[in-house]
């Protein structure tokens, strides 16, 4: 317990998925939580189910592709937590398209929701986070950062450019001495409403999701609360020797 108390940690996207079940276990282990999020009423809801488990969270709303959205949750954080520790860049979209078929509107907005909000994030969660105490910063890459999809074209090379750009932070970050740690983490499938809406969209939805799970070794997809798991350690004192580093939290998918 109290793996990371007494830090400030803002979480984008978090209302849902791994962004909420991370919101939930931060302040489990004594952080005070900023969520961010375009749904205020659930992001809502997640505040207040922090407050019933006796934390302290805010909830404000961001569309993480705004640069001035990014310097008000930042100075809001600070005006009311005081400080600011912890920035989880988890916000992000996924849609098919090859690289014949994808169209560069549809290009475009994945690249801004999830390769431009990580660079907005971490540029103005270094700016935020500077200081004697120093910080976690954590990228929410995924496999197909790693692996690529024939189907997947703008998806892979947005998660690709998380992963490399993380790197090139946590580079910059160690060599100025601000004694902030960035890192990405890679999820392999995981059971969130992104995929389940996904899956719900196909009449064979089930046998989908079946071929899925027998996909990953460990037999089954995995949950929210594995990579909320991973996002603990990397904000927590127990990884302060770990910058630059790619997390893999996949079932054994990427070891085949």
């Amino acid at each position: 317990m109290n793996r990371v108390l007494g830090k400030v940690a803002l979480i984008t996207g978090g209302a849902n998925g791994i962004g909420r079940s991370a919101a939930l276990l931060l302040a489990a282990e004594g952080a005070k939580i900023v969520i961010t999020d375009l749904d205020e009423a659930r992001g809502q809801a997640v505040v207040a189910e922090i407050k019933q488990a006796g934390g302290e969270a805010i909830f404000l709303q961001q569309d993480v592709t705004e640069e001035d959205g990014w310097i008000h949750v930042v100075a809001e954080a600070k005006k009311t937590f005081g400080k600011l520790n912890i920035v989880v860049n988890n916000a992000g979209i996924g849609f098919d398209g090859t690289a014949e078929d994808t169209t560069l509107v549809a290009w475009k907005k994945m690249i801004s929701v999830n390769l431009d909000s990580v660079f907005l994030g971490t540029k103005h969660g270094i700016l935020g986070i500077k200081g004697e105490e120093g910080g976690s910063i954590i990228n929410i890459s995924s496999i197909e950062g790693i692996i690529a999809d024939p189907d997947l074209a703008a998806y892979n090379a947005s998660k690709g450019g998380v992963r490399i750009f993380s790197k090139s932070a946590a580079l910059h970050c160690a060599k100025s001495g601000y004694k902030i740690r960035v890192n990405s983490i890679h999820p392999g499938f995981i059971w969130t409403p992104m995929v389940e809406n996904h899956l719900a969209k196909f009449p064979d939805g089930k046998e989908r999701r079946a071929a899925i799970d027998a996909a990953h070794p460990i037999g089954h997809m995995g949950e929210p609360e594995d990579i909320a798991n991973g996002i603990l350690y990397l904000a927590s004192d127990e990884s302060k020797f770990v910058t630059g580093s790619e997390l893999v939290i996949d079932g054994g998918y990427t070891a085949q």
